[in-house]
Formats: structure tokens, sequence, C-alpha cells
């Protein structure tokens, strides 16, 4: 028995390094996999569908059911086609990974239009592209599904040279907490995840170029368990909650607030200023907090 036998999930962007690793393991454990890919550069640029191909012999060849989709996730006809191919081949659908992504690291200052736009609509505008209509399908059939959208640490603690990323997966972050609230009528279930590990997309970033990779950094063994478990019973009714999983370990990542000021009447610039201590965390806190994003990057 597999933790997802009898169900069928779509994942974007699994021609290469994470998505490939959750379309692998996926239909290990059963689940019959929509393989989508535009098969384009790092930074977006052209398609080929032969990389969706390739990830959908390997599963074939292992006894598994997969079928090969090359749609764009950045438009809504696209997201439209990766749902029919699923519904097509296989009937229905349970899970959604939305995963697809591109790079276009620079200073913000160097940032032209068409970067931040290129990032943007593949990450944020992407992730509603495909997730508008599994929702719609799922809600309307009455399949209490699984839905998980990629952030990023980038979005969540920031990072250099990442403006239009970091832009894009924080804008990630409220619409899993929205989906989750309003899935939670349908019981439909929505994940956030932070991932960290050695790609194709990483694989050039300062302190890792021209090195083997530990291989506790790979995205079978850093990433994919944890995406397994939330989309299997394993995680039970756990919705709208973001993971960060990487070769340092799996932790939720939540947004919090101090306890903050409340002034009873009007007040000035001077009161926010005396009650510091109030309004900020302790200094030693947001150092722990640093701390936890270095070892997750």
């Amino acid at each position: 028995m597999g933790l997802l036998d009898n169900k069928v999930a779509i994942i974007t962007g699994a021609g290469n390094g994470l998505g490939e690793a959750y379309a692998k393991l996926f239909a290990k454990e059963g689940a019959a996999v929509v393989v989508n890919d535009l098969g384009g550069a790092r930074d977006g640029t052209g398609a080929d569908v032969s990389a969706a191909q390739k990830v959908v012999d390997a599963i074939e060849a292992q006894g598994g059911r997969a079928v090969a989709n090359g749609d764009d996730v950045s438009t809504i006809a696209g997201g439209e086609a990766i749902l029919e191919t699923a519904l097509h081949h296989f009937g229905k659908v349970d899970i959604l990974v939305s995963n697809a992504g591109i790079l276009r690291d620079k200073t913000f200052a160097n940032t032209s239009e068409a970067d931040w736009d290129a990032v943007v609509k593949v990450h944020l505008k992407g992730a509603y592209c495909v997730t508008l209509p599994v929702w719609k399908w799922m809600k309307d059939n009455g399949v209490k599904g699984v839905i998980v959208e990629t952030s990023s640490t980038s979005g969540l603690y920031g990072n250099f040279g990442q403006a239009n990323y970091g832009a894009a997966k924080a804008g990630i972050y409220g619409l899993v907490r929205v989906l989750a609230i309003e899935g939670r009528k349908y019981g439909i279930r929505v994940w956030g995840l932070a991932p960290g590990a050695y790609t194709r997309m990483t694989s050039d970033l300062p302190g890792r170029r021209d090195r083997e990779p530990d291989p506790m950094s790979l995205p079978d063994n850093a990433v994919a368990p944890t995406v397994l478990y939330m989309v299997s019973d394993l995680s039970g009714d756990r919705t709208g909650l973001i993971l960060g999983a990487s070769s340092r370990g799996v932790r939720e990542i939540r947004m919090l607030q101090t306890r903050g000021f409340s002034p009873t009447g009007p007040y000035t610039a001077q009161d926010v200023a005396a009650h510091a201590d109030d309004v900020f965390f302790p200094e030693d806190l947001r150092e722990l907090a640093a701390e936890a994003l270095r070892e997750t990057a």
C-alpha cells in the first residue's frame, strides 16, 4: 500500500529538480502524475516538452502512471489545459503542487521591467493560473484535495538580489493564507512550502559553484519527503501552514507579532519610541530568526 494509492497529482515545473523528485516519489507511492514542464531555460526562455517526457518515461519504467504536459503555467489557458490533461487521462485530480519557477536575479537598481514582469508572471500569476481551475474543479466536485504552493525564504525573510523573486514568493504566502481560510468550507487543504535544495536553479549560487553537492541537499532527500507528508493523509487536517524543508531539516515558519503598544487615546511618535521594548522583538530573538534563515538556505 502506498501513501497516495488511487490519487491523481498535478506537479508543475516537474521536468527537473524539485518537481521531478516529487513526481517520482508520488508515483512510487501510488499516484498517477501529470508532469508539467514548459521545458525552458532557468530564466524562462525557450520551451521543450522533452524534459517532462523524460520524467514520465522514468516513472513508467518503474511501473508507475504518468503523462507529460508542456503548457504554460502563467496563463489561464495553460492552467485549464493542465487540468484537462489530468481529467482526460486519469479522470480526476486530488493533489496540486505548484512548483514551476524561473530566476532573473539582479540587484533592485538593475532589475528591468521585463525581468520583474517575467518572474512575477511565472511565480505569482502562475500560482493563480494553475490553482484556479483545479480549485474550482475540486470545489464543484466535492473533492477534498490538497494544494501546495511554493513560496521561499527569499520572500518570507528577504534575500539580496532577489527583489522580483522575493516579492512574488511573498505574494504566494498571502495566497496560501487566504485559500486555506476559503478552503475549509470545502475540505480543500492548502500548504505553503519554502524549499532549499541543490538544483539547476541553485547550482551556481555563491558557495555552491564547482562543488559536489552534499547528497542530503538533493531534492529527493532534502524536500520531497516533506511534500509527500503534506499531500498525504499523514498530515491530517492541517492547512494554511508554511513548512521550510532543506538539508538542515523541516520546520514550520510563521508570521508573529509582539504584544505591542496599545494606547488608550491619541498618541505621539515619542510615545511609540518610549514603548519600543513592547513594539519590537528583542534583538537576540531577531538574531535567532536570522540564524534559522541561514540554516534553511
